[in-house]
C-alpha cells in the first residue's frame, strides 16, 4: 500500500468527515430502502446529502478514499455503498506512529 495516497486522501477536510461519519454509520446516517448501513455500507447519494455537495464531487472523494484502501465499495442494484477499510486505517495509523 502507498502511504503517500492515504496520507493524501486523509489531508483532505471532506474526506476526514466522511470517514468520521462511516465509523458509526447508524448515527450519522438514516435507514436505507436497500442494504444494511453497518453490513454493506451507506449509499453515495446520502453521503452526498450530509456533506452538501454534488454525486460526482462525492464521487471523486470516495474513489480516492477507495483507491487509498481507507474505504470500500459495494454495489447493489444501481447503488454503490461504502464503508471504512478498517485494515487500511489501521496500516495507515501504523505508518503514522512509526514516522512520529
Amino acid at each position: 500500500m502507498n502511504n503517500n495516497a492515504q496520507l493524501r486522501a486523509v489531508a483532505n477536510d471532506s474526506r476526514l468527515m466522511i470517514l468520521k461519519w462511516l465509523k458509526a454509520p447508524r448515527a450519522n446516517f438514516p435507514p436505507q430502502i436497500d442494504g444494511c448501513l453497518v453490513k454493506d455500507g451507506v449509499c453515495a447519494l446520502l453521503i452526498a446529502r450530509k456533506l452538501g455537495v454534488s454525486q460526482p464531487t462525492v464521487s471523486e472523494h470516495l474513489r480516492i478514499l477507495r483507491d487509498a484502501r481507507l474505504v470500500t465499495s459495494k454495489r447493489i442494484k444501481k447503488w454503490t455503498f461504502y464503508k471504512r477499510n478498517e485494515d487500511g486505517i489501521r496500516q495507515l495509523k501504523k505508518y503514522l506512529d512509526a514516522q512520529l
